[in-house]
């Protein structure tokens, strides 16, 4: 299937968003940069990532490659940061994102570290129109970015193949997000420049579950990411979703593999 072609003007990429992460893409792999909240959180994500996938697709993480043969858009792939685990455990990765300046720094850490990624400056849009479809379909921190989040979740939703599942994380609209993402990341801690996040676009489970329904997608699942600041680590909670947290949803149809029972995810 050829390429689709980058969206000159992208409806699901503001040009404001677009140009925060433009300016910190040579940052991306510095696990003391302005990527630190990511680089903290990454292995909580993948954690509760590559559960969901091993049960939907009735796999076992215990296998070299356990997700051998399944096809997976990381859309909003930013510097790499999941697009390359994934890779490792033997997905067929798309990496892509509307950011020009975040895909030579994917490529170039993907070439480093020997692994074939396929990166595209490209948007949900475009890999819609152009028929693309994925078994799964990572869409992480991005729906906060977006100028119509019901928009991007429902081009997001054409993505992902009958049977297959779409995982998204975004942040919850409460004053704990408030004070954690904005005052403590942004103005306290100075991990990520002011004016990263804004507190108006954040969304709430029930509004991102709406949405993913409404989408035509069956929502499975939601996990909150709690921080813990005295053991400085993230952990994953069936209960609170205050700030940080994580969805599962699946495509009705015929699933690439065998599926797992549901009791098996977590």
């Amino acid at each position: 299937m050829a390429q689709p072609e980058t969206v000159d003007h992208p409806r699901s990429a503001d040009p404001k968003e677009l140009a925060k992460f433009e300016a910190m893409a040579a940052e991306w792999w510095d696990p003391e940069g302005k990527f630190k909240p990511l680089h903290m959180l990454n292995p909580c994500r993948l954690d509760y990532i590559t559960r969901q996938i091993a049960a939907e697709f009735g796999r076992s993480r215990d296998d070299a490659l356990p997700f051998a043969g399944l096809r997976l858009l990381d859309i909003g792939c930013g510097g790499g940061l999941l697009s390359e685990p994934m890779a490792r455990l033997g997905a067929e990765v798309v990496g892509a994102d509307a950011a020009e300046g975040n895909i030579p720094v994917a490529a170039l850490h993907a070439r480093q570290s020997g692994l074939e990624i396929d990166y595209r400056h490209t948007t949900a849009e475009a890999l819609a129109e152009a028929g693309e479809q994925f078994d799964v379909v990572l869409n992480m921190e991005v729906v906060e970015h977006v100028p119509d989040p019901a928009e991007f979740l429902a081009t997001c939703a054409r993505l992902v193949r009958p049977g297959g599942i779409m995982i998204c994380s975004t942040i919850n609209r409460t004053p704990r997000s408030f004070a954690a993402a904005i005052v403590g990341a942004e103005w306290v801690m100075r991990w990520l420049p002011k004016g990263t996040h804004d507190w108006r676009k954040f969304i709430t489970p029930d509004e991102l579950r709406t949405m993913i329904e409404v989408a035509g997608l069956r929502f499975l699942d939601r996990k909150g990411f709690v921080f813990n600041p005295l053991s400085w680590r993230w952990s994953i909670s069936d209960r609170d979703l205050g700030v940080n947290y994580v969805t599962t949803s699946r495509r009705p149809g015929a699933a690439a593999g065998a599926t797992a029972p549901l009791s098996a995810r977590g």
